[in-house]
Formats: structure tokens, C-alpha cells, sequence
């Protein structure tokens, strides 16, 4: 018998429950979705369709602005930022807590949505809108401390990526909010934006001066960054948008925090706990790699090459790659998946070209796995789905040798010295995370000290962090304050401490990463 789709995540379902939840996100017939700007939902733009990675069906039309009417949100957000940054910080906290409380019932929907939305797993879904709400409660019942006597910078925009929508992108918005800031956030075009919309509807709902409005980058981007009434631009994509941004900021004078991409490793050296390597592996596949701290680089002692390359192999062929969706019969759980389609067709294509493009520069394949026909539907269209592959002796002429694949594509670099391993982890001139592995600790917290990664994790992945834990990047990986714990609060507001950040004229590093 042939898989179905679950009941429980079929599209219209979830859609009816969205419009239940918040109808005010809909045009009036309810056909099509309408941007949050002048405090109220209306302007649904020039719609383009949007098509789920999970199947390829249109589930929805994103309601994109155009320049003028952008402009407009950002004039009246600014507008918001003085009487709310003078809004009592109990009435200021009250308002996110209620926000919280109302996010969480609709967890559920909000993980059963990014599944068709941008291709997650119902896990990694949930997750993603389960962090987001945790990261936020912890700065309601820590803002005090952290925010002291600091003020609000005025006007937050946000312009992010599509992979982390709630824990990332939802979750700065509600503390910059909490901070005294007023905000305004673009959609991702490619994915995220019906969960976004639900999630910001409820926090207008409660009071909360917070804008999302959908657009291209060429529209939008200008007055998103540069507009006079923007006081801080948090922004997260890729390394050649935000070197963009950068030197437009340089000039503009306004706080900023630009995460990019970068190429992270993880280092073997003199090296025999395979076991564990084998569940990083494992772990490391998460969201099929489209991660910004997805480890794609492996730089291993050519002696362990025969042990990496059995651990590897027996790890990677038994991932399961399918639709998230589906099920054997109506009442059963969703799959545990790996991973699910990459984004859309273009990355999918973009990956085979990446791969394509090392084979022929002279890089030797080691791994191409296969797509599991019982996975999906028969004839289900299938272009966004792409097996794990891997690669060894990656050539420097070829593009994929100092670009981050996002995408489940891994090469694998042979090293005779440490020096060679330093340097071919220092590949990117900077990355988020990085780690290093071996049985000699003392050793491995050495080298960890050359490697030019904001983390670097020893025998073990370092990810973004919740919480009290600071992030950012070190070189051209990231620009700008740095975030997390306390140093997101100092980030988005004024105060007589320094800010520290990876800044043109200096690196200010905390003490503790």
C-alpha cells in the first residue's frame, strides 16, 4: 500500500486552523495574506505564488510590497519607537509574557506549518518554535539585570534568512521589542512567511509595536537598511548580501549585527573515539545541513582516513531522506526523518552544479546516496530532494573549496601536518563554529586557539546557543555587535558599555565564549 499524507499536517487543515486562529492576517475572502503595517493588517501587495519544497504544490502567495508602500511601514514603525520606549519595563515584560502565553498553544500549528512552508521535519519544526518561545521567557525573567540602565536604540529592522524563522528571526524581534525598541521584520522569500504572520499577529494582539512586510531585496532592502528613521539593522543571509550591507552601513553610522555564511570544519587529529564521531555525523545532518552552523568541512590526519571513511559511510547510508509528511496509516506518528527536501528546486539545482563543478575540477567522490522510493508518493514531484553526497581531495580551483554548500553536500580535506590542518580550517577567513577532535585534549584546546571560529568545540559540535550563550563570527563571517545572552540586549540599545562586536576598526571579543 502506498503512503498517504497524515491527517493531522494535511495543508487545508492547517490552513483553516490559521484562519480560525487569526483571520486578520487574510484578505476579506480569504484567499490571499495581507503585510502587518501602520499597526494594522491591510496592503496585500502584488501577490507571487509560492510553492512548498515538500511536494511542490502552491500552498499560498506571499503579499509582496513595493518601495513606496515599504516606506510607509518603516515611517510609521519609527513613529511607534519613542512612546513605547518610554513604556514602563513590568508593562513592557506583562505584553511579551502575554505573548508567549498566547504563542504557546499554537506551537503545534506553528511546527505542522514549517513543514510545508520551508521543508522541515514536524521535530525540527516544533523545535524551532519551542526555542523561540523558551529563548524569549528567559529574557522576560532576566531583562532587569541585563538591561540596567541602558536605553532603547528607537527603530529595529530585520531582515533574516528562511531556515530559522521562529528561533531565530521571531525570537530577536520579541527581545528587541522587550529592550524599548519598536521593529520591523521582512518575511523570508523563500519560506516562513504564514507562520510569521500568525506569530506577529498575536503579538500586535497584545500590543506589541511590532511591522512584517514581504517584498523582494531589490525593493525593499534600501529602506529596510538605509532609511534616516532605521536605528539598527539585524540581518542574516549570505556572506555577499551582507558584505553589501556592510559598506552601505559603514557610511550610515547605526548599529548593526550581520550574521554570514562561512565555511565550518571540524578537525581530526591523532583520533579513536569513532563511536562518538558517528553520532555527531548523525546530529550533524539535522535540516539536511541548510544550517548556518552546519559543520560541511572535514579536515582529517590522512593516516585516519580508512577509520573516518568507515564511520562516515556506515553513519551517512543509513539516514532516512524523505516527505515529512507522510504515513502508513491515518492514526500513526509522522516520520523520523533525517531530513527533508532542501529549500526549493533552485538550491537543489544549485547543489548538483556545486558537485558537478568539484567532479570535474578533479575532486573524487565518495558518497552518493540514493533517494528511497517508499519515502514518498508515486509521482510525487521530488525536485527539491537531494541525497547526502560527499567528496574527498576537493581541488582550491573548485567553487565549492571555499564556499558553504547549505545544502547536504561534504568534503573531506587530507592533512599530513597540523599547520596544513590550521590552515585548511581556516579556509573561509572566518566562520561561526568549528571544531577540533583528538585524544590528546591539551593538545586539541591548543590548536583550537588557531582556528579563526567565534566556537570551537572540542570532540564536540558547537551550535548557535540559546539562552545566556553569546554568538557571533569571527573574519568575514559575521559583522557587527554580537548577540546572544546579555550581549543581545546590549546590542540593541544604548548605554555607557562598550559593544562588543567584529567591527572594521576593531574585534571586541567577551571574555567567555
Amino acid at each position: 500500500m502506498p503512503k498517504i499524507v497524515s491527517p493531522q499536517v494535511e495543508f487545508s487543515f492547517l490552513l483553516q486552523q490559521t484562519k480560525n486562529v487569526t483571520p486578520e492576517i487574510f484578505t476579506q475572502d480569504g484567499s490571499g495574506f495581507l503585510n502587518l503595517l501602520e499597526g494594522r493588517w491591510q496592503e496585500p501587495g502584488k501577490p507571487r505564488p509560492f510553492v512548498s519544497p515538500v511536494d511542490g504544490s502552491e500552498i499560498g502567495s506571499l503579499p509582496m510590497l513595493d518601495h513606496a508602500t515599504a516606506l510607509r511601514a518603516v515611517v510609521s514603525a519609527k513613529q511607534e519607537a519613542a512612546a513605547w520606549g518610554a513604556t514602563d519595563l513590568d508593562e513592557r515584560k506583562r505584553r511579551v509574557q502575554d505573548c508567549l502565553d498566547q504563542l504557546r498553544p499554537q506551537v503545534d500549528l506553528i511546527g505542522k506549518l514549517l513543514i510545508w512552508e520551508i521543508g522541515k521535519t514536524f521535530k525540527l519544526g516544533f523545535t524551532d518554535i519551542d526555542r523561540a518561545i523558551d529563548g524569549v521567557q528567559w529574557y522576560v525573567d532576566n531583562i532587569e539585570d541585563m538591561l540596567g540602565q541602558r536605553k532603547p536604540l528607537g527603530l529595529v529592522s530585520n531582515i533574516a534568512s528562511w531556515n530559522y524563522p521562529m528561533s531565530v528571526l521571531l525570537h530577536a524581534v520579541l527581545v528587541q521589542a522587550l529592550c524599548g525598541n519598536s521593529v520591523i521584520a521582512k518575511t523570508p522569500t523563500d519560506g516562513g512567511f504564514i507562520s510569521l504572520s500568525l506569530a506577529f499577529a498575536i503579538a500586535r494582539r497584545c500590543g506589541l509595536p511590532v511591522t512584517l512586510v514581504s517584498g523582494s531585496g531589490g525593493e525593499l532592502s534600501d529602506v529596510l537598511v538605509k532609511h534616516e528613521a532605521v536605528d539598527c539593522l539585524s540581518f542574516v543571509g549570505g556572506r555577499y548580501n551582507g558584505r553589501n550591507i556592510a559598506d552601505a552601513l559603514s557610511q550610515e553610522h547605526k548599529r548593526y549585527m550581520l550574521e554570514m555564511e562561512g565555511v565550518n570544519t571540524y578537525g581530526i587529529w591523532n583520533y579513536s573515539d569513532w563511536t562518538s564521531l558517528a553520532d555527531q555525523l548523525k546530529k550533524g545532518y539535522d535540516y539536511g545541513k541548510q544550517r548556518c552552523t552546519a559543520y560541511v568541512r572535514f579536515v582529517v590526519e590522512r593516516r585516519l582516513f580508512p577509520q573516518f571513511l568507515e564511520t562516515y559511510w556506515n553513519t551517512i547510508k543509513d539516514l532516512k531522506v524523505g516527505n515529512p509528511t507522510l504515513v502508513d496509516n491515518p492514526d500513526d506518528k509522522l516520520p523520523d526523518l533525517a531530513f527533508g527536501p532542501v529549500i526549493n528546486a533552485r538550491q537543489a539545482e544549485d547543489l548538483d552544479r556545486l558537485y558537478a563543478d568539484a567532479l570535474k575540477t578533479g575532486a573524487t567522490p565518495i558518497y552518493e546516496g540514493k533517494l528511497d522510493d517508499s519515502l514518498f508518493l508515486p509521482g510525487q514531484d521530488r525536485s527539491a530532494y537531494r541525497a547526502p553526497r560527499a567528496l574527498v581531495n576537493l581541488p582550491r580551483q573548485s567553487e565549492l573549496y571555499f564556499k558553504e554548500p547549505f545544502g547536504p553536500i561534504d568534503s573531506i580535506v587530507l592533512v599530513d601536518r597540523v599547520e596544513e590542518l590550521v590552515g585548511e580550517m581556516n579556509i573561509s577567513n572566518g566562520a561561526l563554529v568549528a571544531a577540533v577532535a583528538s585524544d590528546d585534549e591539551k593538545w586539541a584546546a591548543r590548536t583550537a586557539k588557531e582556528v579563526r571560529a567565534f566556537k570551537v568545540g572540542l570532540n564536540k559540535l558547537r551550535s548557535r546557543g540559546d539562552r545566556e550563550e553569546v554568538f557571533g563570527g569571527m573574519g568575514e563571517s559575521w559583522k557587527g555587535a554580537f548577540v546572544g545572552g546579555a550581549l543581545l540586549v546590549e546590542a540593541v540599545t544604548e548605554g555607557e558599555k562598550a559593544i562588543l562586536g567584529n567591527f572594521q576598526d576593531a574585534l571586541l571579543l567577551p571574555e567567555k565564549i
